[in-house]
């Protein structure tokens, strides 16, 4: 597993993120067999966010099962989100907001600190100054060490950092080969009537490396955001599940592995947010994790997924 010092923190952690979004429904013996699996590929870096499971449930039930020690928890980097309220459909950037949220998840999580907290999408009524008063009392009180942001541009980042004095170290973004509108923009720019043209991501990929952002893409095997898989489906991806197969066996590893080698590979030094719920597709998949493609195998693959390389 492949370790990498976070930008503009002391966080050694994993390019291989474990994500519990979906561990409410697991008994506390398959929260620790997830777990265990982590840690035996190498993986330090936990992902929580507060609606996971509704009302802080996946940290709570995480925190129940694992009941890390001391020892064990300063092995850990816990991550956590805040600013979505389901209930009202509606997001939620306020001082009052934001600290209510971080102290929760610190009561569900039994722990002191947090290693990063990130505003979870953006809140079109952000007053900067809000979010930078909430950031500074945990900060001060050593509740939140390090923040970030999820889904943001670089305009709405700009807007933050204003008012903010922390560093924001982290910017969650979707990201896999068949969904990379972050990458795929900057290979085709300025060519007429081509969609991959189309600037969605306003040079977030670009922006995050000049200021020493680290994108952490979330769903790394979605080909959008709620159609399903890639990965396995010979009916829309034949060529890129082929080249995927082929792939694997090159290296020796499951299929799962090669989607998470395309994204570690890029030079922004990405992590890859895994959400799987089953420890052995985590196991195989985190072995992506430094897998040496080739630039003609990265290629290939991108191609493969309906992306031109002009």
């Amino acid at each position: 597993m492949n370790k990498m010092l976070l930008p503009g923190t002391d966080l050694l952690a994993s390019n291989v993120i474990a994500g519990m979004m979906r561990i409410d429904s697991l008994t506390d013996e398959q929260i620790r067999a997830l777990h265990r699996s982590a840690l035996e590929a190498g993986i330090n870096f936990i992902d929580h966010a507060d609606i996971y499971g509704g009302s802080h449930t996946c940290e709570r039930r995480w925190a129940e099962a694992i009941k890390p020690t001391a020892a064990e928890r300063s092995e850990l980097i816990i991550q956590t989100k805040a600013g979505i309220v389901p209930a009202d459909s509606m997001y939620d950037f306020s001082t009052k907001h934001l600290i209510e949220a971080a102290e929760e998840s610190l009561r569900c999580l039994t722990t002191d600190y947090l290693d990063v907290l990130l505003l979870h999408r953006p809140d079109a009524l952000m007053e900067p100054e809000e979010v930078a008063a909430a950031f500074d009392q945990l900060h001060t009180q050593g509740k939140v060490r390090h923040f970030g942001v999820s889904n943001h541009t670089p305009l709405q980042i700009e807007l933050l950092k204003r008012a903010v004095t922390q560093p924001l170290v982290i910017n969650q973004l979707q990201l896999s080969i068949a969904h990379a509108p972050l990458v795929a923009e900057g290979l085709a720019t300025n060519m007429q009537n081509l969609p991959q043209s189309i600037d969605r991501g306003a040079g977030i990929l670009d922006y995050c490396r000049v200021n020493d952002i680290t994108i952490q893409a979330w769903s790394p095997f979605q080909k959008g955001f709620i159609e399903g898989a890639f990965l396995g489906d010979r009916a829309e991806y034949p060529e890129l599940n082929d080249q995927i197969d082929s792939l694997a066996a090159k290296y020796g590893v499951e299929p799962g592995a090669i989607p998470v080698a395309w994204i570690t590979r890029h030079p922004a030094a990405m992590q890859v947010v895994l959400g799987t719920t089953n420890p052995a597709h985590l196991a195989s998949a985190a072995l992506g994790s430094a897998l040496p493609l080739s630039r003609a195998e990265w290629y290939g693959l991108f191609r493969a997924a309906g992306y031109m390389v002009p």
